[in-house]
């Protein structure tokens, strides 16, 4: 499931004939559906009706199944609209950060997820500790799962020992690779999916790479992780987003600027991602 990155024209608007061009030709290089209006997709920067709109759009084009809304807010009653919307929209699941206004604890998260579920819609959880300041512990999350408000979680901590507790706390919880510099890390471990960033530049590598990695081919994934990490350990720094964005653009994918207030890379920030971004694309990966 590819987090999707939000097109934007030089003004700055949403081009939405793009976004759903793109989730159509990511289903088509091997993707299984995708994520808007995630952190990726700057849905912090969108107004109401634009997020909607993107929701609206993945839908139209690749199916509600195959569409996972982040449904991230500031209130847990903003959060249960967002995820209304979704399943309205036809989406069956929806992907939730916890509170990320202040650093909530384990009771306050714990009713944030239980107001949300209230949508009826399946909640996938967002365990990412750098930004939110809420770190969704394996103990944590096997509360979640044992209350019934979660069915799987993306893991984005970057620690793959945490899969091994989580499979003993909760045996029945899907793992979700949350980060794409650890993901043969996390497939080794026993990871069932992927919500991706880099594949918004380089779908058909990046799929081959996972399905290879979930199959526990290392013959076929070990030498296609080490030349994509110098592009996939961008998604874990904090500028993520305007480096699988440059990369989009010179795989030939309307990426476009961010809205502020990200700022564009910095000069040597660029030449990093711009270099090995060719560097991959000479080699013949797409």
């Amino acid at each position: 499931m590819v987090a999707t990155a939000t097109p934007l024209r030089d003004d700055l608007s949403v081009d939405f004939d793009g976004y759903g061009e793109h989730c159509r030709w990511l289903v088509e290089q091997g993707c299984d559906g995708v994520v808007p209006n995630g952190s990726l997709g700057e849905y912090q920067t969108l107004t109401a009706e634009e997020r909607a709109r993107i929701v609206e759009v993945a839908v139209e084009a690749v199916g509600g199944r195959n569409v996972m809304p982040g449904v991230g807010a500031y209130g847990s009653a903003e959060s249960r609209r967002w995820a209304s919307v979704a399943r309205d929209a036809g989406c069956e699941s929806v992907l939730l950060l916890p509170p990320n206004s202040y650093r909530a604890d384990e009771r306050i998260v714990l009713e944030h997820y239980r107001e949300v579920a209230k949508a009826g819609v399946p909640i996938v959880a967002y365990n990412n500790p750098y930004d939110t300041k809420v770190d969704l512990t394996p103990a944590l999350l096997a509360k979640l799962f044992d209350e019934g408000l979660i069915v799987a979680v993306k893991e984005f901590t970057g620690d793959p020992r945490r899969a091994y507790e989580l499979a003993e706390l909760a045996p029945g919880l899907d793992l979700l690779i949350g980060s794409d510099d650890v993901l043969l890390e996390l497939a080794l471990a026993g990871a069932v999916g992927w919500i991706a960033g880099y594949p918004n530049a380089l779908p058909a590598s990046n799929v081959a790479l996972y399905r290879a990695a979930i199959a526990g081919d290392l013959d076929t994934a070990l030498p296609l992780y080490r030349t994509l990490h110098p592009l996939l350990r961008w998604d874990s720094k904090t500028e993520f987003v305007q480096a699988i964005k440059l990369s989009m653009d010179l795989a030939g994918r309307r990426g476009g600027p961010c809205r502020a207030p990200r700022l564009p890379l910095t000069p040597e920030q660029e030449a990093v991602v711009r270099a090995a971004t060719e560097k991959v694309l000479a080699e013949g990966l797409r």
